[in-house]
């Protein structure tokens, strides 16, 4: 199952860090990683000794196909490898992901200090790579001492623990930031012009007037004050000409009550007859 945004006439990124994923536990979770890389242009998924083999195979196959929502591709193109020394031996940098101090005298940045680095790296023709460790425990130390840098994520101190898929995520957003423009890809459609002041100050005198005449001014002397405010309100909202267009004629109708239309159609629906069901039992 593809998402809403999934659009195929478009150009696919691909490229950036391998994503290395030690020991996963989780068959959905190796799918939804595989989304988190597509959303985000990120096209190199490694596994290292997942729990019960790869490719899957029956409902874990199932379950992993439905939860990368379009990333299949991916999946059947992962590659699987035995240890984590041999996932990174082609690398020429490698960041490990952990949740905890690990005494190892790395240095230690966010995503959002290590992946500009990573995109000039790559950009040069340097390969590298991202570890994370197994749902459960996470990296062990021995395979932390395979990394360069260590990154960790600005979390809750208390509630440190990220599900893997998130953490790939968040790798994915800062490599994208970080190796594009990073725009959005759409735009608001564009608004209609500005209102000329000589709209917007006849607006004003017809809507005062139809408040003076309700009498909504009160009291008197606070008048000057309430008319003040009114365009003041108004003014803050940067009005367009179809703003002022739409809002005087929304007055006018409340103003004026129902077009001669509606209050015939009114008038025909009362007049005829209702129909009431007999009871013939």
């Amino acid at each position: 199952m593809t998402g809403a945004g999934t659009d195929h006439t478009k150009e696919c990124l691909t490229g950036g860090p391998a994503i290395i994923l030690v020991r996963p536990q989780l068959a959905v979770n190796i799918g939804m990683c595989a989304r988190a890389m597509a959303n985000f242009g990120l096209s190199d998924l490694r596994l290292v000794s997942p729990r019960e083999g790869w490719p899957r195979t029956g409902a874990l196959k199932k379950g992993a196909h439905a939860a990368a929502a379009g990333a299949v591709h991916l999946l059947e193109g992962a590659k699987l490898y035995d240890t984590p020394e041999e996932a990174v031996a082609d690398l020429n940098f490698v960041f490990a992901t952990t949740a905890r101090e690990r005494g190892q005298h790395k240095p230690v940045l966010t995503p959002a200090e290590a992946l500009p680095g990573a995109a000039l790296a790559i950009a040069g023709g340097a390969k590298g790579g991202v570890m994370f460790g197994p749902e459960r425990t996470g990296l062990s130390n021995d395979e932390v001492a395979l990394a360069d840098r260590l990154i960790t994520f600005p979390v809750n101190p208390a509630y440190a623990s990220l599900n893997l898929a998130q953490a790939v995520l968040l790798i994915g957003y800062e490599w994208m930031r970080a190796s594009t423009e990073a725009k959005a890809p759409f735009v608001a459609d564009p608004r209609s012009p500005p209102a000329p002041r000589e709209m917007v100050l006849s607006f004003f005198a017809y809507l005062e007037g139809e408040l003076e005449r309700v009498g909504f001014f009160r009291p008197l002397d606070k008048a000057p004050v309430m008319r003040r405010n009114i365009k003041n309100i108004f003014h803050r909202l940067d009005l367009s000409a179809q703003d002022v267009s739409t809002l005087r004629g929304a007055i006018v109708r409340l103003v004026e009550g129902p077009r001669a239309e509606a209050k015939a159609r009114a008038k025909r629906t009362a007049a005829e007859p209702h129909s009431v069901s007999e009871d013939k039992g």
